[in-house]
């Protein structure tokens, strides 16, 4: 693989994994703003729980950049073969999660996750060489 191929396939895995991370950010937030369906449900019926999650502007960004995410990954294995980008996306997906929940969320993402995420980036650095 000559190095700008290398590059194609460094930015094809960026752009599903930065569009996929915003749009899991994306919905999780809205879903903590809309909050809990089953009560939304039992208030205002089932149409007033769906209706309240689609108004829901966060959520509405987060399917977009899902939906971005989903093309990228088609864009990249017609390009690239699944074997790279299926496991190195994923994975990657799986550490920026971790780490965006952190900063934007707040969550409490503990020590068992992180060495599970820096396990991931070992593992997706012996697939790329």
């Amino acid at each position: 693989m000559t190095a700008l191929q290398m590059l194609a396939t460094i930015a094809m895995i960026a752009s599903i994994v930065m569009t996929a991370t915003a749009g899991d950010i994306l919905t999780a937030s809205a879903m903590r703003q809309v909050g809990d369906l089953d009560v939304i449900r039992a208030q205002r019926g089932l149409s007033g729980a769906i209706a309240a999650v689609l108004s829901s502007g966060r959520f509405g960004l987060g399917v977009i950049c899902l939906a971005l995410s989903f093309f990228s990954l088609l864009f990249a294995l017609s390009h690239r073969e699944l074997s790279l980008i299926g496991p190195a996306a994923t994975s990657l997906t799986f550490v920026t999660n971790a780490v965006a929940a952190k900063i934007f969320l707040k969550e409490n993402v503990d020590r068992r996750r992180w060495t599970a995420a820096l396990l991931v980036c070992a593992g997706v650095t012996l697939l790329a060489f």
